[in-house]
C-alpha cells in the first residue's frame, strides 16, 4: 500500500456538468457495450458515490434502473444488469 499522503493515481479529479468536483475511479471499471463505465465519487476517499462517467463518450449523462443496468443517454453505451430475473421481462 502507498503512502497515505500521496495522491491516488487511479482517481481523476473532474468537474461535473453542474460544476461539482467529482473523483473518477479509473481502477474499477464496469464493462459496457461500447466502453467502460467509471464510478464518480463526491470525495477522494470514495465514501459517497456521485454517479457514473461513460468511458465511451466521456459523458456524465447516465441512468441506472432498479436491476443495476446503466445506460449512457448520450451514446447508448449499456451495462447489463447485475441480476437478471425472468419475471421482469
Amino acid at each position: 500500500m502507498g503512502n497515505p499522503s500521496e495522491p491516488d493515481a487511479s482517481l481523476v479529479r473532474r468537474s461535473a456538468p453542474d460544476d461539482t468536483t467529482v473523483y473518477i475511479d479509473r481502477a474499477a471499471p464496469d464493462r459496457g457495450t461500447h466502453g467502460p463505465f467509471f464510478i464518480a465519487y463526491c470525495t477522494s476517499e470514495r465514501d459517497r458515490p456521485w454517479g457514473y462517467l461513460c468511458g465511451n463518450c466521456d459523458a456524465f449523462d447516465t441512468a441506472m434502473d432498479t436491476m443495476g443496468r446503466i445506460e449512457c443517454n448520450a451514446c447508448g453505451n449499456l451495462r447489463k444488469p447485475d441480476r437478471w430475473d425472468a419475471a421482469h421481462e
